[in-house]
């Protein structure tokens, strides 16, 4: 099994608790898939793309769970990301935690690669 690793605001996760599924953040939403990490890339999308950020929330799901709707893709620098093209069932997750701000105010994932 390989789990794969959403960061997302506490709030989005309440909403998505709520209602039973992830539907997808703004840039999901506007993109056609949610995005992922793997375990190797969590960190750096954190730093990318949440610094500053607090409250937020890591999402661990494992791949074999999402079937054909998941496709890993090329992005950042040619690497292959995974992208879930359909809605991200709350049962789907694994486990939640935290990823607090360090020092510099990178949200520290807590995936090991």
């Amino acid at each position: 099994m390989s789990r794969i690793y959403k960061i997302l605001p506490r709030a989005d996760w309440a909403a998505a608790q709520a209602s039973g599924r992830f539907e997808g953040s703004e840039i999901d939403v506007a993109d056609g898939f949610i995005h992922f990490s793997t375990a190797a890339q969590a960190q750096e999308t954190a730093r990318r793309h949440f610094a500053g950020q607090s409250d937020l929330v890591v999402l661990e799901v494992e791949t074999e769970d999402l079937g054909p709707a998941l496709k890993f893709e090329p992005s950042r620098g040619g690497d292959l990301f995974p992208h879930l093209y359909g809605a991200l069932d709350m049962a789907q997750v694994r486990a939640v935690t935290e990823a607090p701000l360090d020092a510099d105010g990178v949200p520290q994932v807590g995936v090991l690669a």
